[in-house]
């Protein structure tokens, strides 16, 4: 008899922005003449930069003759690209990654989600509260977390991220194995200074803890005091894995493409206490459960850090960071307090009410989308999340339209 992995069963429900999508088909189905503008999910929707697309036609090009044909590429990624990551965003900031501790992969989503896949099933975890699903329900699937009971998971060490901490987590109070964290931060928008990711990292090396760095929004940062990488802290390679993307920032959400840094000098134990390297572990992972990412869309990464490139991307985060502002200005002249958009795409909203009453609110009432905060953890009930990926006219339209809501 064939049988399942029961940890699945504790899941719960679907995941939060398939439930989001179920609600909106629902909706417009019922009102198939309604504009709908969504400010939920944290999409792209400004096309690949031009250097990108000019990047990815000359190497589909290449594909199409023998003489330039490429087969499977290395499962870590095309030295050309991992060299360009290397210098423009470690060796340029005097950060000291080199380009075999980087390793391409199709997602920021995919390596925060199957890392925890080279660790025993009884470390503990701390997250965030609110945090991005995915860091939890993969260690659920993996079976860490115990059983769901009243709105958390048992084994799981939650810290919360509330206005009274300005939705930066506190050090956990007993020894915890694996952290994550995320800054600029997902959903909270919220950011990190370089002196208070110092006491993350002197807690992990105190504790032989590792710490899991979500870095995908570090490109959306105004303030130049706040790190871009958890590596512009000493000894942070010693205890710390770093994810980055290029999803939100050259719109990369659906060409796939994205790196994790995993530093040599970053290790874990066996039950004996004997040390082994993590980038051992992680390319022996990658290498068996992932053949690459495609030549084409390597090349459209490399080129972000052409001039050209990087002039494009810049202007690409631009353009979504005004609508960050333009959403904040709104709502503070709606006096309603929130974090992010100054730092990051994200605004973490207190709508002072269930989350999912508000989103339904907003969708019946506004025709706007946002994400409901309950569905990022206990912390988050009575906010929401609004994204910035859109355009300016629709970001216009949509405050317009939830003041006019609101205001009713």
């Amino acid at each position: 008899m064939i049988r399942i992995n029961e940890n699945y069963l504790k899941l719960q429900a679907s995941y939060l922005f398939s439930t989001i999508a179920r609600r909106i088909n629902e909706y417009q189905m019922q009102h198939p003449d309604k504009e709908i503008i969504k400010l939920g999910i944290g999409d792209a929707t400004r096309a690949l930069p031009k250097a990108c697309i000019e990047a990815f036609h000359t190497a589909v090009d290449e594909m199409a003759a023998d003489a330039t044909f490429r087969g499977y590429g290395p499962e870590q990624g095309y030295p050309f690209l991992r060299e360009k990551i290397a210098e423009n965003d470690f060796y340029s900031k005097k950060v000291d990654i080199s380009e075999d501790e980087i390793f391409i992969s199709d997602g920021a989503k995919c390596d925060t989600g199957n890392f925890q896949e080279i660790f025993a099933t009884d470390i503990t975890i701390a997250v965030p509260d609110p945090v991005y699903p995915v860091y939890v329900d993969t260690n659920v699937m993996a079976g860490r977390t115990g059983e769901f009971k009243n709105s958390r998971y048992q084994k799981i060490v939650y810290l919360e991220c509330t206005e009274d901490n300005n939705y930066l987590p506190d050090l956990p109070e007993k020894p915890v194995d694996l952290i994550y964290l995320c800054f600029p931060n997902n959903p909270t928008g919220a950011t990190i200074s370089k002196g208070a990711l110092v006491k993350w990292v002197d807690y992990a090396r105190e504790h032989k803890s590792l710490i899991l760095f979500d870095a995908a929004y570090e490109a959306f940062i105004r303030d130049e005091s706040l790190p871009h990488s958890i590596y512009e802290v000493d000894g942070a390679k010693e205890v710390a894995v770093e994810f980055r993307s290029f999803s939100k920032t050259a719109g990369f959400t659906g060409t796939r493409c994205a790196f994790t840094v995993v530093p040599k000098e970053c290790m874990a134990h066996d039950a004996s206490g004997n040390q082994h390297s993590l980038h051992s572990l992680w390319n022996r992972r990658h290498s068996t459960k992932f053949n690459g990412v495609s030549y084409p869309v390597q090349r459209a990464a490399e080129a972000v850090y052409s001039k050209e490139g990087k002039e494009q991307v810049t202007n690409i985060i631009s353009g979504y960071m005004k609508n960050a502002d333009r959403i904040r200005q709104e709502m503070d002249d709606l006096g309603f307090s929130y974090a992010g958009g100054m730092n990051s795409p994200y605004i973490w909203i207190n709508a002072k009410m269930d989350s999912w009453d508000f989103f339904d609110m907003l969708l019946k009432n506004a025709g706007v989308v946002c994400t409901p905060g309950a569905g990022f953890g206990t912390c988050g009930n009575q906010y929401i999340r609004l994204s910035a990926f859109n355009s300016f006219e629709n970001i216009e339209k949509a405050m317009n339209r939830i003041k006019d809501s609101v205001k009713k």
